[in-house]
């Protein structure tokens, strides 16, 4: 009898996710959503919303602009909001928030910071409009569907960067196998041997996972506690799906699973795919009274190891088709950002930790005399109200091709904000633009006012 040999091209990774939304550029068009919830032993289950025609989210949205004030529902290309006299509003209100002060009165992203000596305001800026929350729970604008920066987001990047001066070296996330699952996983593929068949597929898909079992999350600078921590995960993980080609991204992408080839894997190969800012992200005036955030701020970086025996991960060589996945992804991030809502929230995060490294490293908060009194206190102001993402089982996905077996897949977001501060990594004001927007925006405020367009 002639036995045709095939081997299993095999992906396997660690994945989590919480509140995710496969959402397209209009909020107005979702159809179906999904998301997660993480119970109080950290462990995940997948939800999945479909709304047929978008009906319901079209109600959503109209019952949202009904609600809100028509001043802060309408877009606005520029909306500024003074950081100090956000946390003094709000103590005057009791420390009760308002959804304008949750949401920021509608920013949809961080694109200045700026700084005034005369009033000792610290001023964030960006594009902004009215906001609903969608049917996976995201709050995003009403029209364009781009997630709204949150006031719980930015207390956990200033707190990374507080007025004391201690500093965050690292904010990130990491998903990945244990030394005991990765140990497990080796001995099965032992017991697998060569011959196998697709016949076989589904036992070894399901002892593939079964072996490795649950993976270990990590968070690191911030606490898991909160939603700044859950959506670094999120985007790790569904980064992770899209490469092992269990989730259809909105974009046309090169897939890990797609370039790989029996040539570019070994069956103790684990690849590892980390997200981290694009440092040279910051312009700043020659007065360092403003600066800008340029750019999409995120790449996608790729690393390969080996899996010895007895489950230790030792060096090795990123494989051609695992370049070829995160230079495909970086390049798409822009548009991946714009129609996947995550991916905005994650260079929103990143934005944030920046902003924050700066305050702190130009001695604004002594400048303004700002001490965050409100802001900076937990039992005060808390924001580390969700459960921590701890463990997640490993989800698997097969292709047959070729005569190689291709195993785990691992790594996370690493950010260092104070990376964008060197003086190498710096964007020149050439042309003084940036310190004449600085200049062009007036403080004429009201009592208790602090947001303005």
């Amino acid at each position: 009898m002639f036995f045709r040999k095939f081997a299993l091209v095999l992906a396997a990774l660690c994945v989590v996710a919480v509140g995710w939304a496969l959402a397209p550029s209009s909020a107005l068009a979702q159809a179906q959503q999904a998301g997660v919830v993480v119970d109080a032993k950290g462990v995940l289950e997948v939800k999945t919303f479909v709304d047929p025609g978008g009906m319901l989210t079209r109600q959503r949205a109209a019952a949202a602009r009904a609600a809100l004030d028509a001043k802060v529902a309408n877009y606005s290309k520029l909306r500024k909001v003074s950081l100090n006299r956000l946390e003094q509003a709000i103590r005057d209100n009791q420390g009760n928030l308002t959804d304008e002060m949750r949401y920021l009165a509608g920013l949809l992203r961080v694109r200045y910071l700026f700084y005034y000596p005369e009033t000792k305001d610290i001023v964030i800026a960006g594009p902004a409009e009215g906001w609903m929350t969608d049917l996976s729970g995201r709050v995003v604008g009403i029209t364009t569907g781009r997630p709204v920066v949150q006031l719980q987001d930015l207390v956990v990047a200033l707190r990374a960067f507080p007025p004391d001066g201690r500093r965050t070296p690292v904010i990130g996330c990491s998903i990945d196998p244990t030394e005991e699952g990765l140990a497990n996983m080796q001995r099965f593929l032992r017991s697998v041997g060569v011959h196998a068949t697709p016949a076989d597929t589904g036992h070894i898909v399901e002892g593939l996972r079964t072996s490795l079992g649950y993976h270990t999350v990590s968070v690191q600078g911030v606490s898991p506690r909160t939603r700044f921590a859950q959506i670094l995960v999120e985007a790790d993980y569904r980064m992770k799906l899209i490469g092992i080609g269990l989730e259809q991204p909105p974009v046309r992408l090169v897939s890990y699973v797609e370039r790989a080839s029996p040539a570019d894997v070994r069956r103790n190969a684990m690849e590892r795919w980390y997200f981290v800012p694009d440092y040279q992200c910051l312009r700043v005036s020659e007065d360092r009274l403003a600066m800008e955030l340029v750019g999409d701020g995120v790449k996608l970086i790729g690393e390969g190891e080996l899996v010895t025996a007895d489950g230790q991960r030792v060096g090795g060589k990123s494989n051609k088709a695992s370049q070829a996945f995160v230079q495909s992804f970086t390049k798409s991030y822009p548009e991946l950002a714009e129609r996947s809502p995550v991916y905005a929230e994650l260079r929103n995060l990143i934005d944030l930790s920046v902003a924050a490294a700066y305050i702190q490293e130009q001695g604004l908060y002594d400048k303004a005399g700002w001490r965050m009194e409100l802001f900076g206190n937990e039992q005060a102001f808390p924001v580390e109200t969700y459960n921590a993402p701890r463990q997640v089982a490993t989800a698997c996905n097969a292709v047959w091709k070729g005569n190689q077996l291709m195993t785990p897949v691992g790594g996370g977001v690493n950010i260092q904000p104070t990376e964008a501060l060197k003086d190498t990594n710096l964007l020149r004001d050439e042309n003084g633009s940036l310190s004449k927007a600085r200049q062009e925006i007036k403080l004429n405020l009201a009592k208790g006012q602090w947001w303005w367009d």
